[in-house]
């Protein structure tokens, strides 16, 4: 028999990285039965894009319990706007079904607390997508770690940077706004905390940060003109925009915003979904959020990290290295090389012992989205996870409160001026087990 799923949240990310392994890959144990958005819209550009699916159940935002009895989900799917998720997310736990989740999994830490109590007394569990933990780099840095290689982790140092394009396209649409997102530290910066507490295997306990806006906003020094309501498609000073003619031609004569998720119709044609632009401009004085971060995290096993994030640079990427006791693990990795203006070398990692030498370790990458990491993901949420692996990678309800926890305090560390305590954001829920142990403990 067949895992019925329905979706919430029928967003370019729920085509490409759910209903369409679902229809094209896993079809034998797997169909979708309902959808549920608040624009019916969507609708069509879910049939025009699954023609052989067009009769699929549709639903409206406010009608979740009729989509349930309807249709009878054995799991529900949440890749809506990010502030929606915690409402789908405890429906589906409170009539005992499971959810997969796209990251993050909720917007603030009274949200992810609300989830993991509904968790807690549900039948149904949470899996939430944080897919870089697949990426195969990824998982030998696990392994290395895990094994002992440089001993107890004592500090990391991870810095993170955002290209002009992909940076860009967050000031652009929804995420933006604070109450729609959490702000970058969590839209975003989730997938780097959760990749952290799962190499490390510690929970974060305390968050001390800085953030500023930089480069976006009224006054970022790129701002062509001090205007609000513009939109890259209709902008009458695009051609003195560098964000925008840096990643559209001259010889594209018809105006065409920087769209980044593929949302929209073609050139000649109006927006395919109603009232959401996803080229408002960049410098709109009304932008509130951060785009540049630095942060110290202190972790349950006496492991410090220094973190930063930074969205508008010239090229996408990130550094990191582990130290231990035993020795230290670097890494750097160029995003999108594409985009990147120079040529990029094949990310390897450098293991240096505490005493003696360096070796280069290289690793079999994939193919497939995030690194590679999309398809093994996705084989584990529907086929189950693979039990070879030396440690447990799929992510829970847990994972995900932690990773919001660290986001949330980064910036309200950076909006109150001191430490923010994990357990305080998340509600008296800051000793929660660990999910992330390996299969040998």
């Amino acid at each position: 028999m067949k895992k019925r799923y329905a979706i919430c949240g029928v967003s370019g990310r729920a085509m490409g990285q759910f209903a369409k392994p679902i229809h094209e890959v896993f079809t034998h144990n797997s169909e979708i039965v309902a959808l549920l958005d608040s624009d019916p819209a969507r609708f069509e550009a879910y049939r025009a894009r699954f023609p052989h699916h067009s009769e699929v159940a549709v639903y409206g935002a406010s009608d979740f319990a009729s989509m349930v009895e309807d249709n009878k989900p054995d799991c529900i799917i949440v890749a809506g706007r990010d502030d929606t998720h915690v409402h789908y997310i405890t429906a589906a736990l409170e009539r005992d079904l499971d959810v997969i989740t796209e990251k993050p999994m909720a917007t603030t830490g009274a949200d992810a607390r609300r989830i993991l109590d509904a968790e807690e007394v549900s039948k149904g569990k949470v899996i939430v997508t944080f897919n870089y933990r697949y990426m195969p780099i990824h998982m030998r840095i696990k392994e290395l770690i895990q094994e002992g290689k440089i001993g107890r982790v004592t500090s990391i140092d991870l810095n993170w940077y955002i290209d002009t394009h992909h940076g860009s396209s967050y000031f652009k649409r929804w995420n933006r706004e604070r109450a729609y997102s959490g702000g970058l530290s969590v839209h975003k910066s989730t997938h780097h905390f959760d990749l952290v507490q799962w190499w490390i295997n510690q929970k974060p306990v305390e968050v001390f940060a800085y953030g500023a806006l930089n480069y976006y906003g009224a006054d970022g020094e790129w701002n062509p003109a001090r205007e609000d309501g513009r939109n890259c498609r209709t902008c009458n000073v695009s051609e003195d925009c560098a964000y925008y003619s840096r990643w559209t031609p001259r010889s594209r004569q018809i105006r065409v915003p920087d769209d980044h998720l593929n949302l929209l119709g073609s050139a000649t044609t109006d927006f395919s979904y109603t009232a959401y632009r996803p080229d408002q401009c960049i410098f709109d004085s009304t932008i509130e959020i951060e785009d540049t971060y630095t942060a110290s995290v202190r972790y349950s096993g006496g492991a410090l990290m220094s973190y930063s994030v930074n969205f508008s640079l010239p090229y996408e990427g990130y550094r990191l290295a582990v130290n231990g006791t035993k020795g230290r693990l670097e890494t750097l990795e160029y995003h999108m090389p594409a985009r990147t203006p120079f040529p990029t070398p094949v990310q390897t990692i450098d293991y240096f012992p505490l005493f003696g030498s360096k070796e280069t370790i290289h690793v079999v990458h994939r193919e497939g989205g995030h690194g590679g990491g999309d398809p093994l993901l996705l084989e584990d949420i529907f086929l189950g996870e693979d039990q070879h692996r030396p440690f447990r990678i799929l992510s829970g309800a847990v994972d995900g409160a932690y990773s919001v926890a660290a986001g949330e305090a980064v910036w309200r560390s950076v909006s109150e001026h001191r430490p923010i305590s994990i357990e305080a954001v998340l509600g008296g829920r800051g000793n929660m087990v660990s999910m992330q142990n390996p299969r040998s403990e």
